[in-house]
């Protein structure tokens, strides 16, 4: 089995690639070739496997040389993150939109050639919900809500999402959407997502920095752990065509807590210390940003894929200190 991880050097992109390689199976076959597509070079455990390949560049620049290598399998993961799309218009139209038609177009290309068609896995966020003057968002969202999103980056997800499902229709690929809830807590450095600081006010405090939260405490958000997040995504991909259910995009199960919860559980793992790091700075833009998104999820096709939300915060953050003791400061 041949598959490709688009921002497959990033941080849920080779976690993905780690967890499958211990795998060394996927939908019943065994991965003989993984191919990791992203603008910089994978990690160095990664480039280390004889399983792996890199495919450095943008992937915009680099899909149709890819729909030529006859991939049975794909994560696209890739794309500009939600702050970025909306302070470069651009940038996200041509990460988001243009490079996942030219991606879809590739897959395309490699089925109407006589190969089989690539079964695709695509990652869209929570971002396509949100608030809609016409159309108020639920207290509870379901697999049956509208999505009506509220900025850039969640009408690309939205837009691609619909775009798989028509490749689909049409026998172009076999496409699967999930979408992700906000992962944390996430290891390395913040980067240029509105829910950057869901990581950030858990990640620095831990490991002795101080941390802005640009939101108030009482601010509610749904959030999975990485290890639940590429469970999700496995199960997706795994899954047949009637477990799935149709070609809609499937949201994966989520907890809900608030800000302060957060900082609770950061307080009973970390100590007083750790909390006294977080500040609160108030910072409008994104305040608007995150408190479009839905906080309360019932994923009951994610359930019946025998996906389940993580237990409570607290385990979570006690996951990130296991999984990374190097980024907590003793």
């Amino acid at each position: 089995m041949k598959l490709l991880i688009t921002g497959g050097a990033g941080f849920l992109g080779a976690r993905l690639a780690r967890t499958l390689l211990a795998r060394n199976t996927l939908a019943g076959q065994t991965i003989s070739t993984l191919v990791l597509a992203d603008l910089f070079p994978p990690p160095a455990d990664l480039a280390a496997d004889p399983r792996v390949q890199a495919r450095t560049g943008a992937l915009l620049d680099q899909a149709a040389d890819l729909g030529k290598e006859g991939f049975d399998g794909v994560f696209h993961l890739a794309s500009a993150v939600s702050a970025e799309c909306e302070t470069d218009f651009d940038l996200g139209l041509r990460s988001n939109l243009d490079t996942t038609r030219a991606l879809l177009d590739a897959l395309r290309a490699q089925t109407t050639a006589g190969g089989k068609a690539a079964r695709l896995v695509f990652a869209s966020s929570v971002a396509v919900f949100g608030s809609d003057a016409a159309l108020a968002l639920p207290e509870v969202v379901r697999d049956n809500t509208l999505p009506t999103p509220q900025s850039s980056y969640g009408i690309h997800k939205f837009i691609c999402e619909q775009l798989v499902a028509d490749y689909t229709r049409k026998g172009f690929i076999d496409g699967r959407t999930a979408r992700l809830m906000t992962v944390s807590v996430r290891p390395g450095r913040p980067n240029g997502a509105a829910s950057s600081f869901l990581s950030g006010i858990i990640r620095e405090p831990l490991a002795g920095v101080e941390s802005v939260c640009p939101v108030s405490a009482d601010t509610r958000v749904a959030l999975s752990s990485p290890a639940s997040t590429i469970e999700g995504l496995i199960a997706v991909f795994e899954a047949s065509r009637e477990d799935f259910g149709g070609r809609t995009a499937l949201n994966l199960p989520a907890i809900t807590v608030s800000v302060q919860e957060m900082l609770d559980a950061l307080a009973a793992e970390g100590g007083a210390d750790a909390v006294a790091r977080v500040r609160f700075e108030a910072n409008p833009a994104i305040a608007a940003i995150v408190g479009a998104w839905p906080a309360r999820f019932e994923a009951g096709r994610s359930l019946k894929l025998g996906l389940k939300p993580d237990n409570d915060f607290r385990s979570i953050v006690r996951q990130y200190m296991t999984d990374n003791p190097q980024a907590v400061k003793g």
